[in-house]
This record gives C-alpha cells, structure tokens and sequence, in this order.
C-alpha cells in the first residue's frame, strides 16, 4: 500500500497516490465483485471540454430499468427523486419511443432499453489523487482496492471464438446500392448503415477483453458496464451529449482514414486526404445540420452555434472528423426533454432522422440494442433541481457486447451511406473499424 500512496496524511475522501496506472487497475480488478458497475475511462485525451479522467460507480441503491413505452416519463419522475448521481444508458431503440418507430429485428444481447442506478460507491481518480463516495468507510474500501490480489475465475475461449458476420459481403454489397437508390429518388440524404460480428458459445474474461482493447485502442470515451450478466466493452471516441450550467454541447463524428504509424508521411497524408474528402465533408455536415436542428428545439432562440467544423483528430487506430455544436439552454428543461428532441444521435441514424431509421430497421439484420445509443452520468450538481442536473453521454460505437448467460458475443460496425458513397470502400471502413476489436478477439 505503501508503495502507491504518497507519505501524506489520508483526510476526508480524497487520497494522494503516485501510480495512476496501478491504481486504475486495481480499481477495476475490485469493482468485479459488483452485480452492477459502470467504469468511464478518458484515457488521458484532454479534448475539450474535458470532464474527468476516470470515473466508477459500482453497486445499486436504487434503480429504474425498463423498455420503449413510457420509459422517458418513469425516468424523469426517477431522476426528480433521486438528488444523487446516476448512471447509466439509453438503449438505441427508445427511439420508438421518441420518434414513435417499432423494431422487430433479432435480439440475443436483452439489455433493456434503459437502465439507471444510484450507486452505493463512486470514486473518481486522477493523475495524482482518488476521490471515494460513498456511506461506508472510504479508508478501508482504499486498502481493500489497494491490497487486493485479484485472480480470474473465469473461463476464457476468446483464442477459439468462431467470429462469424450476419450479412455475407456481397450482401452488404447490395444493400448499399439499394441504400443509394434510397437517397437518389429522395427518401432521404444520407443514412448510417451497420453490419454485425458476431459468437455463439462464446465464454470470455470481460474483464480481460476490456483491457486489452484499451491497450491497443484507448479511446476518450471508453467504458467498461457490467450489468448482472451483460457487458459493455466500450472504445468510443464520440461524445454525445454534454451538459454544464446552461450550456450543451455535441461533437458528432463522420469521417474516417486509416492510421500509419510506423510511416510518418503516409499518416499525415490520410489525415490530410479526410480533411479534403469531399465525401466525408458531405456526410459531417449533413450530420451538424441535424444536431443544430435538435439542438434548436430545446435551445434559446440564436444561440446555437458551430464551435468547430471539419476537425481532424487522431486516435490510436483511425483519424476522425469531428465537429462541435453547443447552444444556450431553455429555462426549464428537463432531462428526457432533452432526449427526446436529440435521441438517437444523428451521428448513427442520418437525415431526416425518422425516414432513415424506418430504413434501418428495413435493411440490417440485428435489432441495435444498446449499441448506437448512449452510456454515462446525470449528476444533479449541488442545489440545482434534480431535473435541471448536468450530465454527460458517449456514442456506444466500437463496443463488444456479451451476455455470458447466453454466452453470445456481438459487435456491430457501420459508416454513413451518402449519394457519393462507393460500396466497397464503405465495406474497407467497417472492416476499418472493426480492426481493433477482431484483433483483441482473435488475440
């Protein structure tokens, strides 16, 4: 224990260490003995506006859990109550809820379409100090984490998985012409399109896919949720929503090249290609127009504004064209309020939202789940009223998702299909994007 705090006096719930890294892990290595957690890792990416560098919510105090229905009311009414933080998701298919759409597709995966708990424990850590909440003894849940040894029980058969993909590519193929003949005759302008991979008899380490994909793919909104027996493993780059003061703020991405690490001059040309693609340049702003649209419903009048179009940033795997949209708040309005005016994210649906969303649930094969909807914490900031609370929401994208009881694996993979959209460089992207995850499961 010593060798990972500093020599000061430990007071209140905050506790100096000197070994970020090792604390970090043996946090994640005690909150296994939860039926319920969520871990938020910002892996150190200072982009702004940055929030926190990781963030536990481990065990249930309270909960609210349930599907498309009147789940937005029973959520607000759980919000209004609770002056804790929460955390928690919001399936993609609440969108028959907010935009009054039913999905009937395949479903092995069962997360609910919502789900928010209080937790009994919160620890935020940083580079130099861990902050733990909660109404037991913080001291001894410190040394508890500090001392544990942990050794998996689980078995592991992630070398011997029979990864298998539910549309053949020739499939896929066709699906992306009929997509186009979609946007030409005018149904809509540019649609996001997914594919899934997918295990049957797949017994994993979550735990230890977790790690893995963080080593080789660390991302700024990565997560790691342990719901009873399903799991989120999760390297998003996108952000979502985020709600300070009055302030919200998206930063939809749509654009991607390929990474060179080992050539300096062919990495900076990809990232300059992305930049000049006039593709992806059509689909990002298709896509800001769809958030500054949300985003004006629930917004005072002239105060949605483009922070940044076009920005290029560079993770360990892709490039991605990132563009930020923030406005001024109504007075008044209230979490699910927010929701249903921007849910589903433009970013995984397309324009106009409802038209393409009809068409997604024509054309993919896999109900969506809880992937392309979105994971993270309401916090009800102090003396403002539960329902005014601040928060802040990744993508669920470049995620593997697990139900160990069914044990059957799944991860879903899909670009933005425009007019200008070729079908096999779109097949390259999702192959592209599912890189990092093949390659954590294949070893």
């Amino acid at each position: 224990m010593n060798n990972i705090l500093h020599k000061q006096s430990l007071t209140n719930c905050t506790f100096p260490i000197s070994d970020f890294k090792l604390v970090k892990k043996k946090v994640l290595n005690w909150a296994q003995q939860f039926d319920t957690f969520c871990f938020l890792d910002n892996h150190q990416y200072q982009i702004e506006p940055h929030s926190m560098e990781c963030l536990l919510a481990a065990g249930v105090k309270n909960k609210i859990n349930g599907n498309a229905g009147n789940g937005l009311r029973e959520l607000q009414q759980f919000i209004d109550k609770n002056r804790n933080c929460l955390f928690g998701h919001l399936g993609y298919d609440l969108k028959n809820e907010t935009r009054k759409i039913v999905s009937e597709r395949f479903d092995r995966l069962h997360f609910p379409d919502y789900f928010f708990f209080e937790p009994e424990i919160i620890i935020r850590i940083t580079n130099d100090s861990i902050k733990i909440e909660s109404e037991k003894n913080n001291r001894k849940i410190l040394q508890d984490i500090l001392t544990l040894n942990f050794t998996s029980e689980l078995e592991n058969n992630s070398d011997l998985l029979q990864i298998e993909n539910r549309i053949s590519k020739q499939e896929y193929l066709e699906i992306i012409e009929k997509l186009k003949y979609h946007i030409h005759r005018g149904d809509c302008y540019e649609i996001n399109f997914c594919q899934e991979f997918f295990a049957e008899e797949a017994i994993i380490d979550p735990l230890e896919v977790y790690q893995k994909l963080s080593s080789l793919s660390p991302n700024p909104f990565s997560a790691f949720y342990k719901l009873e027996d399903k799991f989120l493993i999760c390297a998003s780059p996108e952000r979502f929503l985020k709600k300070e003061g009055g302030k919200i703020l998206s930063q939809p991405i749509k654009g991607t090249s390929s990474r060179f690490l080992q050539d300096k001059i062919n990495d900076e040309k990809s990232r300059q290609d992305l930049y000049a693609s006039e593709k992806d340049r059509s689909e990002n702003v298709m896509v800001v127009d769809l958030v500054r649209n949300d985003l004006s419903r629930i917004c005072k009048e002239g105060t949605v504004k483009l922070e940044e179009l076009y920005g290029i940033y560079s993770f360990p795997q892709v490039h991605q064209m990132i563009s930020t949209v923030s406005g001024e708040l109504k007075e008044n309005v209230s979490f699910t309020e927010i929701i249903r005016a921007t849910f589903p994210m433009g970013s995984m649906t397309g324009a106009p939202k409802k038209r393409v969303m009809e068409l997604i649930d024509q054309y993919e094969e896999t109900k969506r789940g809880i992937f392309s909807g979105a994971l993270g914490y309401i916090d009800p900031g102090g003396d403002l009223p539960a329902g005014q609370a601040g928060f802040d929401f990744n993508v669920i994208i470049r995620s593997i998702l697990y139900n160990a009881s069914d044990k059957y694996l799944s991860f879903l993979v899909g670009s933005g299909i425009t007019f200008l959209s070729d079908a096999e460089k779109e097949y390259e992207e999702c192959l592209l994007k599912a890189k990092a995850i093949l390659s954590v499961l294949k070893n």
